[in-house]
């Protein structure tokens, strides 16, 4: 009986050290995208959290997609600091890119996990946008949270890249 009730208790310890991602895309239909189309991934604002302001994470985001679209097109371009929707996709039109890759920040929350009991959290919305006509062709909402033991190693960051990658993957595979 001891023997069960450590077993349980192992279980339910290592359950609060994993992390968790979740993947929600919009719509019942699969958009596939033709990888010899050319793709540009645009810098969402900054995250925050009350007071705090993240810098940098706008960027951090960016790279994650990108990475994860380099799996699948040679053809891509990122911004370097954040742009508007609309000076995203006049930038796309003027250079000729096919796909607009539109990500928004919603939640980046990098917490002193260990001591503070409270999970890293991360979000973001990502739509791809045909730019000859404007319209979104997908889109997704991504969100990743820490585990309560991470023994100091996540961020926000690194809650994103799995389901950001899972996402490309279907846009592609």
């Amino acid at each position: 009986m001891i023997g069960y009730v450590a077993i349980i208790a192992a279980a339910a310890s290592f359950a609060g050290c994993a992390d968790s991602h979740q993947l929600l895309r919009a719509g019942n239909k699969l958009t596939k995208l033709d990888p010899s189309k050319t793709v540009y991934i645009s810098v969402p604002q900054d995250g925050k959290y009350d007071q705090v302001h993240y810098q940098g994470s706008g960027v951090n985001a960016t790279q994650i997609i990108l990475l994860a679209f380099s799996k699948h097109s040679r053809f891509i371009e990122s911004g370097h600091q954040y742009q508007s929707f609309d000076n995203a996709l006049a930038y796309v039109k003027e250079n000729n890119y096919d796909y607009l890759v539109f990500p928004t920040l919603l939640e980046w929350e990098d917490r002193a996990t260990e001591w503070s009991g409270r999970p890293d959290k991360a979000s973001l919305t990502i739509s791809i946008i045909d730019s000859n006509s404007g319209v979104t062709i997908d889109s997704a909402l991504i969100k990743g949270k820490s585990g309560l033991a991470t023994l100091g190693g996540d961020h926000p960051q690194d809650l994103l890249q799995q389901p950001v990658e899972e996402y490309v993957d279907e846009l592609y595979l």
